[in-house]
Protein backbone atom coordinates (compact mmCIF):
# COMPACT_ATOMS: atom_id res chain seq x y z
CA UNK A 1 0.00 0.00 0.00
CA UNK A 2 2.80 2.44 0.87
CA UNK A 3 4.50 1.66 -2.43
CA UNK A 4 1.27 2.20 -4.39
CA UNK A 5 0.85 5.72 -3.05
CA UNK A 6 4.57 6.49 -3.39
CA UNK A 7 4.65 5.24 -7.00
CA UNK A 8 1.56 7.29 -7.94
CA UNK A 9 3.11 10.40 -6.39
CA UNK A 10 6.30 9.77 -8.36
CA UNK A 11 4.51 9.31 -11.70
CA UNK A 12 1.87 11.99 -11.25
CA UNK A 13 2.39 15.36 -12.88
CA UNK A 14 3.19 18.00 -10.30
CA UNK A 15 1.69 21.47 -10.31
CA UNK A 16 5.17 22.89 -9.89
CA UNK A 17 7.55 21.60 -12.56
CA UNK A 18 10.55 22.26 -10.30
CA UNK A 19 9.54 19.28 -8.14
CA UNK A 20 9.88 16.94 -11.12
CA UNK A 21 13.21 18.49 -12.10
CA UNK A 22 14.69 18.21 -8.60
CA UNK A 23 13.43 14.63 -8.26
CA UNK A 24 15.05 13.56 -11.54
CA UNK A 25 18.25 15.40 -10.64
CA UNK A 26 18.33 13.27 -7.47
CA UNK A 27 17.75 10.11 -9.50
CA UNK A 28 20.47 11.10 -12.01
CA UNK A 29 22.99 11.87 -9.25
CA UNK A 30 22.35 8.52 -7.55
CA UNK A 31 22.56 6.68 -10.88
CA UNK A 32 25.83 8.41 -11.82
CA UNK A 33 27.42 7.77 -8.41
CA UNK A 34 26.31 4.13 -8.38
CA UNK A 35 27.56 3.42 -11.90
CA UNK A 36 30.85 5.24 -11.34
CA UNK A 37 31.58 3.40 -8.08
CA UNK A 38 30.74 -0.03 -9.48
CA UNK A 39 32.82 0.54 -12.62
CA UNK A 40 35.79 1.81 -10.58
CA UNK A 41 35.50 -1.04 -8.07
CA UNK A 42 35.29 -3.54 -10.92
CA UNK A 43 38.47 -2.05 -12.39
CA UNK A 44 40.17 -2.26 -8.98
CA UNK A 45 39.02 -5.87 -8.68
CA UNK A 46 40.44 -6.57 -12.11
CA UNK A 47 43.81 -5.03 -11.29
CA UNK A 48 43.85 -6.74 -7.89
CA UNK A 49 43.22 -10.11 -9.52
CA UNK A 50 45.93 -9.39 -12.10
CA UNK A 51 48.46 -8.35 -9.43
CA UNK A 52 47.65 -11.39 -7.29
CA UNK A 53 48.09 -13.70 -10.26
CA UNK A 54 51.45 -12.08 -11.07
CA UNK A 55 52.67 -12.19 -7.49
CA UNK A 56 51.54 -15.80 -7.09
CA UNK A 57 54.15 -16.61 -9.73
CA UNK A 58 56.88 -15.83 -7.20
CA UNK A 59 55.17 -15.79 -3.81
CA UNK A 60 53.97 -19.17 -2.59
CA UNK A 61 50.95 -19.93 -0.41
CA UNK A 62 53.15 -20.11 2.71
CA UNK A 63 56.73 -19.12 3.39
CA UNK A 64 58.87 -20.00 6.41
CA UNK A 65 61.76 -17.70 7.34
CA UNK A 66 63.87 -17.00 10.40
CA UNK A 67 62.40 -14.99 13.29
CA UNK A 68 65.86 -13.50 13.84
CA UNK A 69 68.83 -13.55 11.52
CA UNK A 70 68.85 -14.52 7.85
CA UNK A 71 68.95 -18.31 7.87
CA UNK A 72 66.95 -21.20 9.26
CA UNK A 73 67.88 -24.77 10.09
CA UNK A 74 65.62 -27.52 8.84
CA UNK A 75 66.61 -31.10 9.55
CA UNK A 76 65.44 -33.99 7.36
CA UNK A 77 63.07 -35.05 10.15
CA UNK A 78 61.49 -31.57 10.30
CA UNK A 79 61.05 -31.55 6.52
CA UNK A 80 59.43 -34.98 6.70
CA UNK A 81 57.03 -33.76 9.41
CA UNK A 82 56.11 -30.72 7.28
CA UNK A 83 55.26 -32.97 4.35
CA UNK A 84 52.91 -34.97 6.59
CA UNK A 85 50.63 -31.97 7.18
CA UNK A 86 47.45 -32.76 5.27
CA UNK A 87 46.97 -29.53 3.33
CA UNK A 88 50.59 -29.20 2.17
CA UNK A 89 50.96 -30.40 -1.42
CA UNK A 90 54.67 -29.63 -1.85
CA UNK A 91 57.56 -27.57 -0.50
CA UNK A 92 60.78 -26.13 -1.85
CA UNK A 93 63.98 -25.30 0.05
CA UNK A 94 65.53 -21.94 -0.79
CA UNK A 95 68.87 -20.17 -0.28
CA UNK A 96 68.71 -16.53 -1.34
CA UNK A 97 71.23 -13.69 -1.22
CA UNK A 98 72.14 -10.46 -2.96
CA UNK A 99 74.94 -10.88 -5.46
CA UNK A 100 76.80 -9.12 -8.24
CA UNK A 101 76.28 -10.48 -11.74
CA UNK A 102 78.88 -9.56 -14.36
CA UNK A 103 79.12 -10.01 -18.10
CA UNK A 104 82.43 -8.45 -19.16
CA UNK A 105 81.88 -4.70 -18.64
CA UNK A 106 78.21 -5.03 -17.74
CA UNK A 107 77.16 -5.49 -14.12
CA UNK A 108 73.94 -5.75 -12.14
CA UNK A 109 73.07 -6.16 -8.47
CA UNK A 110 70.70 -9.12 -8.30
CA UNK A 111 68.80 -11.32 -5.88
CA UNK A 112 70.30 -14.76 -6.49
CA UNK A 113 67.79 -17.40 -5.49
CA UNK A 114 68.93 -20.99 -5.21
CA UNK A 115 66.05 -23.45 -5.36
CA UNK A 116 65.62 -27.20 -5.40
CA UNK A 117 63.84 -29.35 -7.98
CA UNK A 118 60.45 -28.87 -6.27
CA UNK A 119 60.43 -25.15 -7.02
CA UNK A 120 58.40 -25.54 -10.21
CA UNK A 121 55.78 -27.42 -8.18
CA UNK A 122 55.21 -24.56 -5.71
CA UNK A 123 55.41 -21.64 -8.18
CA UNK A 124 54.51 -21.00 -11.82
CA UNK A 125 57.73 -19.27 -12.87
CA UNK A 126 58.43 -21.92 -15.49
CA UNK A 127 55.21 -20.95 -17.29
CA UNK A 128 56.49 -17.36 -17.59
CA UNK A 129 59.56 -18.21 -19.68
CA UNK A 130 59.97 -16.07 -22.78
CA UNK A 131 63.34 -17.47 -23.87
CA UNK A 132 65.35 -20.63 -23.39
CA UNK A 133 64.60 -23.42 -20.94
CA UNK A 134 64.15 -23.73 -17.19
CA UNK A 135 67.50 -25.43 -16.51
CA UNK A 136 69.24 -24.68 -13.21
CA UNK A 137 72.07 -27.21 -13.41
CA UNK A 138 73.90 -28.47 -10.34
CA UNK A 139 76.62 -27.28 -7.96
CA UNK A 140 79.42 -27.96 -10.43
CA UNK A 141 77.64 -26.72 -13.55
CA UNK A 142 75.11 -24.15 -12.32
CA UNK A 143 72.54 -22.79 -14.72
CA UNK A 144 70.61 -19.54 -14.45
CA UNK A 145 67.11 -18.43 -15.35
CA UNK A 146 66.82 -14.66 -15.02
CA UNK A 147 64.33 -11.86 -15.42
CA UNK A 148 64.29 -10.03 -18.74
CA UNK A 149 65.33 -6.85 -16.93
CA UNK A 150 68.51 -8.53 -15.71
CA UNK A 151 69.17 -9.74 -19.24
CA UNK A 152 69.01 -6.17 -20.46
CA UNK A 153 71.25 -4.94 -17.65
CA UNK A 154 74.06 -7.38 -18.49
CA UNK A 155 73.48 -7.22 -22.26
CA UNK A 156 72.69 -10.85 -23.09
CA UNK A 157 69.93 -13.02 -24.49
CA UNK A 158 69.79 -16.20 -22.44
CA UNK A 159 69.02 -18.56 -25.30
CA UNK A 160 71.90 -17.18 -27.39
CA UNK A 161 74.53 -16.49 -24.73
CA UNK A 162 78.06 -17.70 -25.38
CA UNK A 163 79.97 -18.61 -22.25
CA UNK A 164 79.18 -18.20 -18.59
CA UNK A 165 78.45 -15.15 -16.46
CA UNK A 166 80.42 -14.31 -13.35
CA UNK A 167 78.60 -14.05 -10.05
CA UNK A 168 80.04 -12.70 -6.79
CA UNK A 169 78.45 -13.97 -3.59
CA UNK A 170 79.31 -12.68 -0.09
CA UNK A 171 80.98 -15.20 2.17
CA UNK A 172 79.10 -16.02 5.32
CA UNK A 173 80.70 -14.28 8.30
CA UNK A 174 83.32 -12.49 6.19
CA UNK A 175 84.08 -9.00 7.51
CA UNK A 176 87.62 -8.25 6.32
CA UNK A 177 87.41 -4.50 5.69
CA UNK A 178 91.05 -4.28 4.62
CA UNK A 179 90.48 -6.72 1.75
CA UNK A 180 86.88 -6.46 0.46
CA UNK A 181 87.50 -8.93 -2.38
CA UNK A 182 88.27 -11.64 0.18
CA UNK A 183 84.69 -11.28 1.44
CA UNK A 184 83.25 -12.63 -1.80
CA UNK A 185 83.25 -15.95 -3.59
CA UNK A 186 83.43 -15.87 -7.38
CA UNK A 187 81.46 -18.39 -9.40
CA UNK A 188 80.33 -19.01 -12.95
CA UNK A 189 76.75 -19.61 -14.06
CA UNK A 190 75.41 -20.44 -17.48
CA UNK A 191 72.32 -18.50 -18.64
CA UNK A 192 69.70 -20.94 -19.90
CA UNK A 193 66.44 -19.00 -19.91
CA UNK A 194 64.60 -15.78 -19.14
CA UNK A 195 61.18 -15.06 -17.63
CA UNK A 196 58.86 -12.06 -17.79
CA UNK A 197 56.46 -11.70 -14.88
CA UNK A 198 56.39 -8.14 -13.57
CA UNK A 199 58.98 -5.39 -13.65
CA UNK A 200 59.76 -5.70 -9.95
CA UNK A 201 60.68 -9.37 -10.39
CA UNK A 202 62.16 -9.09 -13.88
CA UNK A 203 64.72 -6.51 -12.73
CA UNK A 204 65.66 -8.34 -9.55
CA UNK A 205 65.75 -12.13 -9.60
CA UNK A 206 68.09 -14.73 -11.01
CA UNK A 207 67.23 -18.35 -10.25
CA UNK A 208 69.85 -21.06 -9.96
CA UNK A 209 70.20 -24.37 -8.18
CA UNK A 210 70.19 -24.60 -4.41
CA UNK A 211 73.47 -26.54 -4.04
CA UNK A 212 75.49 -23.89 -5.87
CA UNK A 213 74.29 -21.04 -3.64
CA UNK A 214 74.73 -23.06 -0.45
CA UNK A 215 78.26 -24.05 -1.48
CA UNK A 216 79.39 -20.53 -2.31
CA UNK A 217 77.63 -19.01 0.71
CA UNK A 218 79.23 -21.54 3.05
CA UNK A 219 75.93 -22.86 4.39
CA UNK A 220 75.72 -25.98 6.53
CA UNK A 221 73.88 -29.04 5.13
CA UNK A 222 70.65 -28.20 7.00
CA UNK A 223 70.89 -24.41 6.59
CA UNK A 224 68.59 -22.42 4.29
CA UNK A 225 67.12 -18.94 4.08
CA UNK A 226 63.51 -20.09 3.61
CA UNK A 227 61.18 -22.92 2.76
CA UNK A 228 58.34 -22.13 0.36
CA UNK A 229 55.15 -24.17 0.61
CA UNK A 230 52.24 -24.86 -1.73
CA UNK A 231 48.92 -25.90 -0.19
CA UNK A 232 46.01 -27.83 -1.65
CA UNK A 233 43.07 -25.89 -0.20
CA UNK A 234 43.55 -22.13 0.15
CA UNK A 235 40.40 -21.90 2.28
CA UNK A 236 42.35 -23.68 5.04
CA UNK A 237 45.36 -21.41 4.67
CA UNK A 238 45.26 -20.06 8.24
CA UNK A 239 44.78 -23.51 9.74
CA UNK A 240 47.75 -24.85 7.80
CA UNK A 241 49.84 -21.82 8.77
CA UNK A 242 49.11 -22.45 12.45
CA UNK A 243 50.01 -26.13 12.11
CA UNK A 244 53.35 -25.26 10.49
CA UNK A 245 54.06 -22.63 13.15
CA UNK A 246 53.23 -25.06 15.93
CA UNK A 247 55.46 -27.73 14.40
CA UNK A 248 58.52 -25.48 13.90
CA UNK A 249 58.25 -23.23 16.96
CA UNK A 250 58.84 -19.58 17.78
CA UNK A 251 62.24 -19.35 16.05
CA UNK A 252 60.48 -19.46 12.68
CA UNK A 253 58.09 -17.01 11.01
CA UNK A 254 55.32 -18.44 8.83
CA UNK A 255 53.68 -16.02 6.41
CA UNK A 256 50.78 -16.39 4.03
CA UNK A 257 50.93 -14.94 0.51
CA UNK A 258 48.97 -11.91 1.75
CA UNK A 259 51.37 -11.35 4.66
CA UNK A 260 54.37 -11.54 2.33
CA UNK A 261 52.87 -8.61 0.37
CA UNK A 262 50.79 -6.93 3.07
CA UNK A 263 51.89 -3.38 2.19
CA UNK A 264 50.81 -3.79 -1.45
CA UNK A 265 47.44 -5.31 -0.59
CA UNK A 266 46.80 -2.70 2.12
CA UNK A 267 47.43 0.12 -0.36
CA UNK A 268 45.04 -1.45 -2.86
CA UNK A 269 42.39 -1.83 -0.18
CA UNK A 270 42.82 1.78 1.01
CA UNK A 271 42.40 3.01 -2.56
CA UNK A 272 39.13 1.11 -2.78
CA UNK A 273 37.94 2.62 0.50
CA UNK A 274 38.92 6.10 -0.71
CA UNK A 275 36.75 5.67 -3.82
CA UNK A 276 33.89 4.54 -1.57
CA UNK A 277 34.31 7.69 0.53
CA UNK A 278 33.99 9.88 -2.57
CA UNK A 279 30.87 7.90 -3.52
CA UNK A 280 29.35 8.68 -0.11
CA UNK A 281 29.98 12.41 -0.65
CA UNK A 282 28.24 12.32 -4.03
CA UNK A 283 25.28 10.53 -2.47
CA UNK A 284 25.11 13.15 0.29
CA UNK A 285 24.80 15.85 -2.39
CA UNK A 286 22.06 13.79 -4.05
CA UNK A 287 20.39 13.42 -0.65
CA UNK A 288 20.04 17.19 -0.34
CA UNK A 289 18.26 17.23 -3.70
CA UNK A 290 16.05 14.41 -2.47
CA UNK A 291 15.20 16.33 0.71
CA UNK A 292 14.26 19.35 -1.39
CA UNK A 293 12.11 17.31 -3.78
CA UNK A 294 10.29 15.51 -0.95
CA UNK A 295 9.78 18.71 1.06
CA UNK A 296 8.16 20.39 -1.96
CA UNK A 297 6.09 17.26 -2.56
CA UNK A 298 4.80 17.39 1.04
CA UNK A 299 3.69 21.00 0.50
CA UNK A 300 1.92 20.07 -2.73
CA UNK A 301 0.20 17.05 -1.22
CA UNK A 302 -1.19 18.78 1.88
CA UNK A 303 -4.77 18.27 0.66
CA UNK A 304 -4.06 14.59 -0.01
CA UNK A 305 -2.67 14.25 3.50
CA UNK A 306 -5.84 15.82 4.92
CA UNK A 307 -8.01 13.41 2.94
CA UNK A 308 -5.96 10.41 4.06
CA UNK A 309 -6.22 11.53 7.67
CA UNK A 310 -9.99 11.90 7.35
CA UNK A 311 -10.10 8.34 6.03
CA UNK A 312 -8.34 7.08 9.13
CA UNK A 313 -4.68 7.15 8.12
CA UNK A 314 -2.38 7.50 11.11
CA UNK A 315 0.64 9.79 11.28
CA UNK A 316 2.92 6.77 11.14
CA UNK A 317 1.20 5.51 7.98
CA UNK A 318 1.58 8.87 6.25
CA UNK A 319 5.25 9.03 7.26
CA UNK A 320 5.84 5.61 5.75
CA UNK A 321 4.30 6.74 2.45
CA UNK A 322 6.82 9.57 2.09
CA UNK A 323 9.66 7.42 3.32
CA UNK A 324 8.73 4.96 0.58
CA UNK A 325 8.73 7.85 -1.91
CA UNK A 326 12.37 8.53 -1.03
CA UNK A 327 13.19 4.83 -1.38
CA UNK A 328 11.51 4.79 -4.80
CA UNK A 329 13.70 7.70 -5.97
CA UNK A 330 16.82 5.96 -4.66
CA UNK A 331 15.82 2.56 -6.08
CA UNK A 332 15.26 3.99 -9.55
CA UNK A 333 18.60 5.82 -9.44
CA UNK A 334 20.47 2.79 -8.09
CA UNK A 335 18.78 0.49 -10.60
CA UNK A 336 19.75 2.70 -13.53
CA UNK A 337 23.31 2.96 -12.15
CA UNK A 338 23.66 -0.81 -11.72
CA UNK A 339 22.36 -1.51 -15.24
CA UNK A 340 24.71 1.13 -16.65
CA UNK A 341 27.68 -0.31 -14.73
CA UNK A 342 26.91 -3.85 -15.87
CA UNK A 343 26.64 -2.68 -19.47
CA UNK A 344 29.93 -0.78 -19.38
CA UNK A 345 31.79 -3.66 -17.71
CA UNK A 346 30.34 -6.17 -20.18
CA UNK A 347 31.41 -4.02 -23.13
CA UNK A 348 34.91 -3.67 -21.66
CA UNK A 349 35.22 -7.42 -21.15
CA UNK A 350 33.95 -8.24 -24.63
CA UNK A 351 35.41 -5.47 -26.78
CA UNK A 352 38.32 -4.02 -24.69
CA UNK A 353 37.04 -0.49 -25.32
CA UNK A 354 39.44 1.30 -22.95
CA UNK A 355 43.11 0.43 -23.62
CA UNK A 356 46.04 0.77 -21.27
CA UNK A 357 48.56 3.36 -22.36
CA UNK A 358 52.12 2.17 -22.90
CA UNK A 359 53.60 -1.13 -24.05
CA UNK A 360 55.13 -2.51 -20.84
CA UNK A 361 51.96 -4.17 -19.51
CA UNK A 362 51.07 -7.85 -19.73
CA UNK A 363 47.60 -6.90 -20.97
CA UNK A 364 46.71 -3.96 -23.21
CA UNK A 365 43.29 -3.09 -21.74
CA UNK A 366 41.81 -2.19 -18.36
CA UNK A 367 40.81 -5.43 -16.62
CA UNK A 368 37.43 -5.54 -14.88
CA UNK A 369 35.98 -8.09 -12.52
CA UNK A 370 32.41 -7.97 -11.23
CA UNK A 371 32.00 -9.00 -7.57
CA UNK A 372 28.50 -9.66 -6.22
CA UNK A 373 29.27 -8.28 -2.75
CA UNK A 374 30.19 -4.90 -4.27
CA UNK A 375 26.66 -4.58 -5.65
CA UNK A 376 25.20 -5.51 -2.26
CA UNK A 377 27.34 -2.90 -0.46
CA UNK A 378 26.41 -0.17 -2.95
CA UNK A 379 22.69 -1.00 -2.84
CA UNK A 380 22.69 -1.08 0.97
CA UNK A 381 24.52 2.26 1.14
CA UNK A 382 22.05 3.91 -1.25
CA UNK A 383 19.14 2.50 0.78
CA UNK A 384 20.52 3.80 4.08
CA UNK A 385 21.17 7.29 2.69
CA UNK A 386 17.71 7.35 1.08
CA UNK A 387 16.05 6.48 4.40
CA UNK A 388 18.11 9.14 6.19
CA UNK A 389 17.35 11.83 3.59
CA UNK A 390 13.63 10.99 3.54
CA UNK A 391 13.20 10.95 7.29
CA UNK A 392 12.83 14.71 7.87
CA UNK A 393 10.36 15.42 5.00
CA UNK A 394 8.30 12.35 5.94
CA UNK A 395 8.23 13.50 9.57
CA UNK A 396 6.94 16.89 8.46
CA UNK A 397 4.28 15.21 6.34
CA UNK A 398 3.13 13.15 9.30
CA UNK A 399 3.07 16.25 11.51
CA UNK A 400 0.57 18.08 9.28
CA UNK A 401 -2.41 19.17 11.45
CA UNK A 402 -5.75 17.51 10.71
CA UNK A 403 -8.45 20.11 10.06
CA UNK A 404 -12.07 19.45 9.13
CA UNK A 405 -13.56 22.12 6.87
CA UNK A 406 -17.14 22.63 5.83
Amino acid sequence: MYFTFAWRYFKAKKSTNAINIIAWVSVAAIAFATAALLVLWSAFNGFEGLVKSLYSTFYTDLKVTAATGKTITLTPSQIAELKKINNISNLSLVAEEKALLQNQDYQAIIELKGVDTNYTKVTTVEQSLVRGKFLLGDAENPGAVMGVGIENAVAILSDRAIGALTVYLPKKGADDISNPLASFNEGKIIPNGAFAVEQGFDNKYVLTNLSFVKLYMGFKPDEYTAVEIAITNTDKEKITKNEVQQLLGANYVVQTRYEQNSSLYNVMRLEKYAIFGIFILVLVVAAFNMIGALSMLVLEKQKDIQILQSMGATRGWIQKVFLTEGIVLAAIGAGIGIILALTLCFLQLQFKLIPLEGTSFIIDYYPVKLVFTDFIIVAATVFIIAITASWLPSKRAAAQPFELRN
